[in-house]
């Protein structure tokens, strides 16, 4: 087995200047309609300890963990086995600079459905693109 640490992929980071308030986007990331109308339907509460499952399509139903919340700049949680996901939210005066990492990938490591974290980190760093995209839609609305 190789080293644990050698073996891991950087993070995914997206960043994007959201022209909305902070409270908004806020809203947007640490609330269960919020976050179903941008990412997938969910159950989640904006409560540090709190498990809910993400509805992700045709993977099914992923349990998720959240481990942090610092109102309104920072939400995490984890999810399914390997990945956690932070929002970072800093306010820019009337607008805000959102920030999603994915972290958690190991190149020695396979997801619950099979596929090495190599392939799909590449599949995932795309996706974000879209997802942070629906975001900024969906406050900017």
């Amino acid at each position: 087995m190789g080293d644990q640490t050698q073996d891991l992929l950087p993070d995914i980071r997206h960043t994007l200047v959201m022209n909305a308030p902070i409270s908004k986007v806020w809203e947007a990331v640490s609330t269960s309609e919020g976050i179903a109308a941008w990412f997938m339907p969910n159950d989640f509460q904006p409560i540090e300890g709190h498990q809910f499952e993400i509805n992700a399509g045709p993977f099914g139903m992923s349990p998720c963990k959240v481990v942090e919340i610092q109102s309104p700049n920072r939400m995490a949680f984890e999810w399914g086995k390997d990945w956690k996901i932070t929002c970072e939210l800093v306010d820019l005066d009337g607008k805000t600079e959102f920030t999603i990492i994915h972290s958690g990938w190991n190149a020695n490591t396979v997801t619950e459905f099979g596929q090495p974290h190599t392939i799909v980190r590449g599949i995932m760093d795309l996706g974000w693109n879209g997802i942070i995209d629906a975001l900024r839609k969906y406050v900017e609305a």
